[in-house]
Parts: C-alpha cells; structure tokens; sequence
C-alpha cells in the first residue's frame, strides 16, 4: 500500500503541517481515521500530557480499534488516537464549554498532536492514559510547534484542529 498522508490544521491561525499515516504500525487506527476525513472540531490544550493540542469528535469508526502501536511518551510529531467514555471526561475538572454533549455520548474520540519533548500521558485522577501513535508529522512541525505554544500562551478560543486527506 502507498503512503497515505493528511494535513492537520490550526485554521484560525492558518498553520498546518504534514504527516503520514503509519499504516503499518496501527493499521485499524489509520483505517478508521483515514475514512472519516476530514475532521474538524475546537482546539484544546493539554492540561495534563504537557505539549498536546487536540480535539474531540463523537466516534466515528463503526468498531473502535484496539490499542495498537501504543505510548505513554509521544515524541514531537506524534499523532494519537484516544477514546475516552462518558465517565471520564463528563467533569467540570476538565473544563470543555459544552460538558454536557460531551457526558451525553458513549464515547468520545480524541485526535491528539504532541509538536514537543517530554510528554508523559499521566493523568491524576485515573492513572496512566496510552495512546495509539496512528500518524507522524513530516513536514511543517517546527511552524505548528511555534502556533501550538501561542495557543497555551493566546488561548484556544475560536480556534479549530482541522484533519484533512492531503
């Protein structure tokens, strides 16, 4: 099979970057991802995990894939692949503006970027969060880093995480 590839996106800010999907690593992860294309939803910050950027959609996969290719430690470029279920992320602790549509679903699907070192994937309340590295940047992460870090210092309001077949 070819490489596949897709841009991901800071729409707002106009920023985007390149990466290949690891089909062979997390076959079912890129399998599901590629057919939902494209994906776009808010922008978030991570709280946690340190140099994230990531966002949430309602699952889309008719199957959620299993942890395939999976890490504690994202490295920058990373793309991953969480689901979380209505019980973890339904809390006011985590501070998404519509709690209420994200508690009423099943489960939640976050796409995440990780654009620097030292991630480690800890949470406080529910110990230790593995994610399915499904993509890897190849182009244009040092741009997004640079976005990335003015999203934790600007903010995230307004601003949307595109993914899209490039």
């Amino acid at each position: 099979m070819a490489d596949r590839y897709l841009t991901v996106a800071l729409d707002r800010r106009g920023v985007q970057c390149t990466a290949r999907l690891l089909t062979d690593k997390a076959p079912l992860t890129c399998a599901a991802v590629w057919d939902a294309l494209p994906l776009s939803a808010d922008v978030y910050h991570a709280k946690y995990a340190r140099n994230e950027i990531y966002a949430l959609f309602p699952a889309f996969a008719p199957q959620e894939p299993p942890l395939e290719n999976p890490t504690v430690t994202p490295i920058p470029g990373d793309l991953c692949y969480f689901t979380f279920s209505d019980v973890q992320l339904g809390t006011s602790s985590y501070g998404y503006e519509d709690r209420a549509a994200v508690a009423a679903r099943s489960v939640t699907v976050d796409l995440a970027l990780f654009y620097e070192r030292n991630n480690l994937l800890l949470n406080g309340d529910t110990g230790w969060v593995p994610g399915i590295v499904w993509g890897t940047v190849v182009e244009g992460l040092a741009e997004m880093a640079e976005a990335c870090q003015d999203l934790w210092r600007s903010g995230a309001s307004g601003e949307t995480l595109s993914f899209r077949r490039a």
